[in-house]
């Protein structure tokens, strides 16, 4: 593992009456109607001050512009478009060597499509706020650096504590800079040069952003907390996306059900970290950490999660 709002009363009567059913654009994220930086600064009290309320807001916005289709052939050769919203233009930003060749044709063909505009902007005001409870608890665990059982520890640490490894993997479309270093950068500990590469490429439209620079992650707290939307947002293979697990649109296999996977909080903890905490029973530290975070901050945020399968203490995790 290795991540003031102001209403005039005639706006609160509105949203009131409109049963918080708004809309998000690409630049006017929505976030802010029900997030404001006092209850960001409430939830982490002991936060690094690199990692702003602002930045945080801003890297919605950014990103929110962002669309991106990923097209596979089998399960290792890609085609990554990358649509600026704003402009409707559509670039090409990765596009395997023999992706047209025709035996490449012959492989199973799969896609889909990420828009980034769709973090925490449902049509439902309370989806929206589980969703980010879950997005910011499991942010704030991958952070900690307090004392236990507290919960006002998240957003403490940019990077993780030991840079000594490099995490460096063979890799011919994302290929390590020369003497850089791919340690877990960012709220969600961005770790390896292949996934500095991919999030660079949908990112920024340039895998050699991040390759060539990773330290940006450090450097500039909107790249930082853009890098944790798009892990968010971003499906890897067999494993949905932790957004779709938590606005109810990931719906398990059967594969899924005989594993113990279904739908809410503890999924998304399958996702992040699963091979560590996951189908190790309910009494796993870092599991229930990421729980506690998570409660607390639905209360935060005025909503509740009744039905919420928040323990991955009897899911397997993904091979």
């Amino acid at each position: 593992m290795k991540r003031t709002f102001l209403f005039s009363a005639v706006a609160l009567v509105y949203f009131l009456l409109a049963g918080f059913k708004y809309k998000t654009t690409a630049s006017n994220p929505a976030l802010n109607i029900f997030f404001s930086e006092k209850i960001y600064n409430d939830m982490f009290p002991l936060r690094n001050k690199f990692y702003t309320y602002t930045s945080f807001l801003q890297a919605v916005k950014e990103l929110s512009a962002i669309k991106i289709k990923v097209e596979k052939r089998d399960v290792w050769m890609f085609k990554i478009t990358r649509t600026d919203l704003k402009t409707g233009k559509s670039t090409v930003v990765r596009q395997d060597a023999d992706w047209n060749e025709a035996w490449a044709q012959q492989k199973k063909y799969t896609s889909f499509t990420v828009n980034f505009s769709s973090f925490c902007a449902d049509k439902n005001i309370n989806t929206n706020k589980k969703e980010l409870a879950a997005f910011l608890a499991q942010i704030a665990h991958e952070t900690r650096g307090g004392e236990d059982g507290k919960y006002n520890d998240g957003l403490m640490f940019l990077h993780e504590l030991n840079t000594k490894l490099t995490y460096i993997n063979p890799n011919n479309v994302y290929p390590a800079a020369p003497g850089k270093k791919y340690y877990g950068r960012g709220p969600l500990q961005l770790s390896y040069n292949g996934n500095y590469g991919f999030a660079s490429d949908c990112i920024f439209g340039d895998k050699n952003k991040l390759l060539n620079n990773p330290d940006l992650v450090t450097a500039d707290a909107v790249t930082a907390f853009k890098t944790a939307i798009y892990f968010w947002m971003m499906p890897q293979n067999a494993k949905p996306s932790a957004h779709e697990v938590m606005t109810g649109n990931w719906q398990p296999t059967e594969a899924d059900k005989a594993a113990g996977r279904v739908p809410g909080f503890g999924m998304t903890t399958n996702i992040i970290n699963g091979g560590i905490e996951c189908n190790k029973g309910e009494k796993n530290f870092d599991m229930n950490d990421r729980i506690g975070f998570y409660q607390l901050f639905l209360k935060k945020l005025q909503v509740s999660d009744p039905n919420c399968a928040c323990s991955c203490g009897k899911m397997q995790p993904y091979p």
